[in-house]
């Protein structure tokens, strides 16, 4: 019966858009799924004037301070635990991640999310990096092969390289 009802939750929370996103036309939406293929909650990206407002709304998380990065690739494979997802995005190579690193050019570098003791998400996350369409100079969300959203298994401690120590993809959603 809980599992109904959480279902019939996620159904309804899915498609309703955040309200702040209801005045804004562009709007992109996905669903995150964990490794094992089932669906934990969804992402909503809009675009900004300088670069994108994540939301982020999930359960069935595990408790603590996880990672969650924008990724290269639109593709959420849960067989392959998300590696389809490719690297975080980035504006050049070689990749230096971390919020904290003053040599970072790691686009795809978020604020860890917080899942409580109940496994739920729920964030808001501002993103100055990228931009959801190219042409503004930013790594572009929406090009050619698009990008998705991943959650890892830890935090990410903002330094180490190549993922600030995130660990595992624990979760993913494909920028839709």
């Amino acid at each position: 019966m809980q599992r109904i009802i959480f279902l019939l939750t996620l159904a309804l929370a899915l498609s309703a858009p955040p309200l702040w996103a209801q005045s804004h036309s562009v709007v992109h939406t996905g669903i995150l799924i964990g490794t094992d293929g089932k669906p934990l909650g969804k992402i909503t990206v809009t675009e900004a004037p300088k670069g994108v407002l994540l939301r982020v709304e999930a359960a069935g998380m595990t408790p603590g301070w996880h990672g969650i990065h924008f990724h290269e690739k639109g593709s959420c494979q849960a067989k392959a635990k998300f590696a389809d997802a490719g690297a975080h995005v980035h504006a050049s190579t070689p990749v230096v991640h971390g919020l904290l690193n003053s040599d970072a050019n790691d686009a795809g570098d978020l604020p860890n999310v917080y899942a409580g003791a109940d496994g739920k998400i729920m964030a808001e996350l501002y993103s100055t990096l990228v931009a959801l369409n190219p042409g503004n100079g930013r790594p572009a969300l929406l090009d050619q092969d698009g990008s998705s959203v991943v959650i890892h298994a830890n935090p990410d401690d903002y330094h180490s390289q190549p993922i600030g120590g995130s660990g595992a993809r624990f979760a993913c959603a494909v920028i839709e």
